[in-house]
């Protein structure tokens, strides 16, 4: 069997060269070894800030690549590894700058470059935004999940199975987040209420858009006689959830440093660590072995859109976010093994 490291090698590789070219980086801005070190360490900051953000990114990653067709597992894996690390770390950020300023691109990136510090205001002002969009799309992913009359396994019994007997009412997790969407904007500042709305509408018909798309494409992959489900439906589901699992890790940094092209080598760096472990996870069949790990997953979604609706109203550090994640995982890793100790013995 394939050593756990092995899936590793790429990410290693990436991680030495992203640290050089950041030690580079500090050395050509602030021309002496204390700068140089003080980009390193923060580069190394980033890429575990990252890691532990997108831990349950990459189970729910590896649960959805399962069913794939593996032509377009092996497309996710790479092109999609493409639009993660460059698209969502430097495309996005300047995209939002864009947009928030009024000015073209190449504008964009000089004031990146140049002026860092008005890079990252523009950045904090479209805030509020971002975490709107990508709460809604967030929760909906989670409670879809557990309001779905097909789930079969459960871990926090008592509430899963409410939740499940839920799914006959048709559009609950639609309402239940509309609810959440317009208490927030009744206490919202009224200048920002308008925006919230506006984001966090666009993040319910972002993922109603891309379930409908994805259904009406996998439908017509299975008229064709294809043999597994998901191709580019699947591809658009799991790159619109990696967006928006990387506005917090990308907001997130600017708390840290507000270099555009360090926090892409930082966050880039954690990106490759999420693409191995998602591997190691489809290969290794980790989510059959411990049956509650994505459950953990998922409730640490719930957990994380919650807190970024709460952002737009108070300042939540991310070590919070991180460690409410690793816990949800850690407590279903243990769950998990005590059920197959249990299964075992039985």
């Amino acid at each position: 069997m394939t050593t756990a490291l092995h899936y590793f090698r790429w990410a290693f590789l990436f991680t030495a060269l992203g640290l050089v070219v950041a030690f580079w980086l500090g050395w050509g801005y602030s021309n002496s070894l204390g700068g140089a070190l003080s980009f390193f360490l923060i580069g190394v900051v980033l890429a575990v800030l990252e890691i532990s953000l997108s831990f349950d990114n990459a189970i729910v990653n590896a649960n959805k690549l399962k069913e794939m067709d593996p032509v377009w597992q092996h497309r996710f894996l790479t092109w999609g590894i493409i639009i993660a690390v460059f698209g969502m770390r430097i495309v996005f950020p300047l995209l939002i700058v864009v947009a928030a300023a009024r000015i073209g691109p190449l504008e964009a990136i000089s004031l990146a470059a140049l002026r860092p510090n008005e890079y990252a205001r523009i950045i904090a002002d479209a805030h509020v935004s971002i975490a709107a969009f990508g709460g809604t799309f967030l929760m909906m992913v989670a409670l879809t999940y557990f309001i779905d009359e097909g789930k079969e396994v459960d871990w926090i019994r008592s509430l899963e199975c409410q939740l499940r007997r839920c799914a006959s009412v048709r559009g609950l997790e639609i309402a239940f987040v509309l609810a959440v969407i317009l208490i927030f904007a009744a206490v919202i500042p009224g200048h920002e209420s308008g925006r919230f709305l506006f984001a966090a509408i666009g993040g319910l018909l972002t993922f109603l858009g891309v379930e409908v798309l994805g259904h009406i494409l996998d439908s017509r992959q299975q008229a064709v006689g294809a043999v597994a489900r998901g191709g580019l439906g699947a591809f658009l589901y799991l790159e619109v959830l990696d967006a928006s699992f990387s506005f917090d890790g990308v907001i997130g940094a600017f708390a840290l440093t507000h270099n555009l092209f360090l926090i892409a080598i930082g966050l880039g760096i954690g990106a490759m660590y999420v693409r191995s472990m998602t591997i190691m996870l489809v290969e290794r069949k980790t989510l059959a072995e411990f049956r509650y790990l994505e459950h953990g997953a998922f409730y640490s979604i719930l957990v994380l859109s919650g807190i970024m609706f709460a952002q737009t109203l108070w300042h939540i550090p991310e070590l919070v976010t991180g460690v409410l994640g690793a816990t949800f995982i850690g407590l279903a890793l243990v769950s998990s093994i005590l059920h197959n100790r249990r299964h075992r013995s039985a």
